[in-house]
């Protein structure tokens, strides 16, 4: 960026003449007294090649932790211009160099899980980041060890889980199980272990983390959402959430604010959006009469 010559309101204390910036200096025009000879360049460090002042690229896509390498890899791109003997020729480079970019199995490992850890992401529409923290958890859980013996799909599954619960994003573990490659008994066994192992700042799980997804499936007015909140809030202060399924205690506030609002919803409809069943559902509406 060039620096161009700027007068200064300040005066020089010298001469209480007025300084000059010019190519990094600060110069009084009076007595040539110099004031500062650094000069910090506060704009934007990119600089553009093509002679255009809105051409902003100067370097590659931003780190990312989502990649074993942060996303500082040189990746050979494919391009239909070449003819078949020159296509041959850099589909053979890209081959060698995808391999020369993976040198360990700790690499191998994380470019799979990482690979995975995407994938769940984008299946379970989490924000990115989701996706960063859970590739951040698995990193510690290699620095840690605990990965042996155990599935790299289970961590995956478990890291997104573990990074839903840390954000208090609602997902569940059935969610998560679903989507997932790895089994239900290896998700659990590698949460378990993170949890333990890296002492993760997970507490109880919220009913209300769920209101807003479930009243949007079932398309449920906004009073319906808010009236679920508070009957959800009084049976927190009250401790009848203990030993509860979170997402049943949400369908159930859910199901009782839309019966006194006299909104047309079934026990079944709340059910299978929450994935409970309309016992559990019932349980908790009847404390919410109860209270009400």
């Amino acid at each position: 960026m060039p620096i161009t010559s700027t007068e200064s309101t300040a005066t020089c204390p010298e001469c209480d003449g007025r300084p000059r910036t010019h190519n990094g200096e600060t110069i009084c025009d009076e007595c040539g007294l110099v004031l500062d000879e650094y000069y910090i360049d506060h704009g934007p460090e990119w600089r553009s090649f093509n002679d255009d002042t809105t051409n902003s690229k100067r370097t590659g896509a931003p780190l990312t932790r989502s990649r074993h390498d942060r996303g500082l890899s040189t990746e050979i791109g494919r391009s239909t211009r070449m003819n078949g003997r020159k296509r041959r020729l850099f589909a053979r480079l890209r081959r060698q160099h995808n391999r020369a970019r993976i040198s360990t199995k700790r690499e191998r490992n994380q470019v799979y899980a990482f690979n995975e850890i995407r994938r769940l992401t984008g299946v379970l529409s989490v924000p990115d980041q989701i996706r960063d923290h859970a590739c951040s958890l698995f990193r510690s859980a290699q620095n840690e060890d605990i990965l042996r013996g155990r599935s790299l799909e289970g961590f995956a599954a478990a890291c997104v889980y573990a990074a839903c619960r840390v954000a208090s994003v609602s997902r569940t573990q059935k969610e998560v199980t679903a989507a997932a490659k790895a089994t239900a008994a290896e998700q659990q066994a590698a949460y378990d272990a993170l949890n333990r192992e890296l002492k993760l700042p997970i507490g109880p799980i919220n009913p209300a983390e769920y209101l807003s997804r479930y009243a949007s499936e079932l398309e449920l007015p906004t009073d319906v959402e808010r009236c679920a909140r508070e009957y959800a809030a009084g049976l927190s202060q009250d401790g009848a959430l203990g030993g509860r399924n979170p997402s049943g205690v949400a369908a159930g506030c859910l199901y009782a604010a839309a019966i006194k609002y006299g909104v047309d919803v079934t026990q079944k409809e709340v059910g299978a959006v929450a994935d409970v069943t309309p016992v559990t559902l019932r349980a908790t509406y009847h404390d919410v009469c109860k209270e009400d």
